[in-house]
């Protein structure tokens, strides 16, 4: 439960505009009741609750919003194929989306 979140892109991505290099990276979420803030970091072999933020290579907050179902845990996804795909954070009937653009 308290590893870290690990993410990686096998292409370049681009995210609200901001490049991300293909890699493998730490993701974190903080949700708030109208807004999560997503944070990819660099420092993969870490434990998930102690984060080093020099290693942050970029944050994005996005709105969140009443979700068509409810999940029990907090859960991640991806929506859509090819080059443009949405990441869905959900948490009980809330979620947050974000889209990413890769090369």
């Amino acid at each position: 439960a308290n590893e870290a979140t690990e993410i990686t892109f096998y292409s370049d991505a681009a995210i609200q505009s901001k490049k991300i290099k293909a890699g493998r990276y730490i993701l974190y979420c903080i949700p708030e009741p109208d807004t999560w803030e997503f944070i990819f970091n660099t420092n993969v072999d870490t434990w998930g609750l102690q984060p080093d933020s020099t290693k942050n290579i970029a944050r994005f907050t996005v709105p969140s919003g009443q979700s068509n179902y409810k999940v029990e845990f907090f859960t991640i996804m991806f929506e859509g194929i090819g080059k443009d795909a949405t990441l869905v954070f959900a948490w009980e009937n809330k979620e947050a989306r974000l889209p990413i653009r890769f090369n």
